[in-house]
């Protein structure tokens, strides 16, 4: 694991003590590096409208765009995850956050997140194959 995943690993485990998950208790953080170098973290934000709620990588992402404008590209992001008795399963990014990173990344920015085999890293190619877009 390169200095900068480790990194982003620490941070991503670091803001998913602060997510709002009353209802599933599954708590979840992110955090991305952009091309341009900068790192942008979020967790998950539950609503009892379920619908309303916000994934932790979705979350990063706004920020990174509100920070550097619609052209942002993310360069890598570690997911992390801990259910209610704060052990970490396995969780890919959900469908909607597959294409959600897609919008913002390239073929080969780098995916990590926990597997049920340990740490899995992806490129976005491999996560979201043939992925949606204009």
């Amino acid at each position: 694991m390169s200095d900068t995943t480790t990194k982003l690993k620490k941070l991503a485990t670091d803001v998913m003590e602060q997510a709002y998950s009353p209802y599933s208790n599954f708590s979840v953080g992110a955090s991305l590096i952009t091309e341009k170098g900068n790192i942008y973290s979020g967790c998950n934000v539950e609503n009892i409208s379920y619908g309303l709620a916000i994934c932790a990588e979705r979350n990063a992402i706004v920020q990174a765009v509100a920070k550097e404008g619609p052209e942002v590209k993310i360069d890598e992001i570690v997911i992390t995850n801990k259910n209610g008795e704060g052990n970490s399963i396995p969780c890919s990014p959900c469908g909607a956050c597959r294409q959600f990173i897609a919008e913002f990344a390239t073929n080969q920015t780098a995916i990590h997140y926990q597997g049920t085999k340990g740490n899995v890293t992806l490129t976005m190619e491999e996560l979201l194959p043939d992925s949606f877009s204009f």
